[in-house]
C-alpha cells in the first residue's frame, strides 16, 4: 500500500513539476514510435494521427499538449501536435505520467510497460499481446528496437 503511494506520488510531483518520467529516455520514446510505425508522413485517418498513431481521446487524456504557442481549444490543435514528432513525445510523455505503471508485475515500470500502457491504454495494461494479431506485431517491432 505504502509503494503504490509512492509510485502515486511521484507521477504526481513530476506532472506538477514538469520532469522526465524514470526509464523514459529517447531510446523508449524512438521504440515507442517504432512499435506503433513511426511514419512521420501519416497524416490523420480513422482517428489517430502522426507517428505514434495518437487519437484524440489519448491526447485529452494526456493533459492536451500543443505546439508552442497554440490553444488547445483550437480545432486542429491536437491533429497539429500529433502529427509534429517532439509534439507527439510530449503527448505520450504526459499520458504515462498520468498512466504510466508497472503492467507485467516485475517489479519495474519501463519501456515495455510503456509500450503496453500505449497498446491497451492506462488502465488495461495488463492484458496479454500474444493474444490478437496485432498485439503480436506490437510485440514483434518492440523486440526489434529493444534496448
Amino acid at each position: 500500500m505504502i509503494s503504490k503511494l509512492l509510485v502515486i506520488l511521484s507521477f504526481v510531483i513530476a506532472l506538477i513539476s514538469g520532469t522526465r518520467i524514470s526509464n523514459l529516455n529517447e531510446s523508449c520514446i524512438r521504440c515507442l514510435c517504432h512499435v506503433a510505425g513511426c511514419d512521420l508522413s501519416h497524416k490523420c485517418s480513422e482517428g489517430y494521427c502522426g507517428p505514434f498513431y495518437i487519437s484524440r481521446v489519448y491526447w485529452v487524456d494526456a493533459g492536451k499538449p500543443t505546439l508552442p504557442d497554440d490553444d488547445p481549444q483550437r480545432k486542429e490543435a491536437f491533429e497539429d501536435c500529433a502529427r509534429e514528432f517532439h509534439c507527439a513525445s510530449r503527448i505520450i510523455e504526459s499520458y504515462l505520467v498520468n498512466f504510466g505503471k508497472d503492467c507485467n508485475d516485475d517489479g519495474v515500470t519501463n519501456c515495455f510497460d510503456y509500450m503496453m500502457i500505449n497498446y491497451h491504454g492506462g488502465r488495461a495494461c495488463s492484458e496479454p499481446l500474444f493474444l490478437t494479431p496485432n498485439g503480436r506485431r506490437w510485440l514483434t517491432r518492440f523486440q526489434q528496437c529493444r534496448f
